[in-house]
């Protein structure tokens, strides 16, 4: 149980460190396509970002697998590609500025970055649930279990030592008997 509980905790550190940098690069590009977002608002109005985006809106082909870590299913995905070139977004390239093109590859950037989070976040819960629980288990074992086995076992070898005791008593007296009953004429 402890090599179990040693080979999570291996799993964990090595996403863990991969999260934290994950989510870093999610917050800087999210910062960064909102201030895109915001300057397309200002120069070009609402209406044409909203429309751009109604065209374009498409989804991303996620294929979604598992890895066995120690017994605990570790999600992994292979995601179609989430940038799309400017032609295939939907949108007229005549109708829009350069800074809806902008907007939408920034964004494409933050849904790929979301997703590689999202993946990284289910499997770190997933194996912290399970360190929490074999944690649990060991303790059980360590501070319950194993203390009431050893109770039990010195019980048992004290009646064991009880009657090997009777048992020579026994065997003594039989032995006195016989020789008292056989020196008797």
């Amino acid at each position: 149980m402890k090599e179990r509980r040693s080979a999570l905790i291996g799993e964990f550190d090595r996403l863990g460190a991969s999260i934290l940098q994950s989510m870093d690069l999610l917050d800087r590009d999210a910062a960064a396509a909102a201030h895109t977002l915001g300057i397309a608002i200002a120069a070009d109005g609402r209406e044409p970002l909203s429309s751009a985006a109604f065209v374009a809106e498409t989804g991303v082909a996620v294929n979604v697998r598992t890895r066995s870590v120690a017994g605990v299913a570790i999600v992994e995905i292979d995601k179609g590609k989430v940038s799309r070139a400017r032609t295939s977004r939907g949108f007229s390239l005549i109708g829009t500025s350069a800074r809806t093109d902008a907007v939408a590859n920034a964004f494409e950037v933050v849904i790929d970055r979301l997703l590689d989070v999202a993946i990284l976040e289910l499997s770190v819960r997933r194996l912290a649930d399970e360190i929490a629980r074999t944690t649990r288990r060991m303790n059980a074992l360590e501070h319950i279990v194993v203390p009431r086995l050893e109770a039990q076992r010195a019980r048992i070898s004290l009646v064991l030592e009880e009657r090997e005791l009777e048992d020579r008593v026994r065997l003594r007296l039989m032995r006195a008997r016989g020789n008292r009953e056989g020196t008797r004429p």
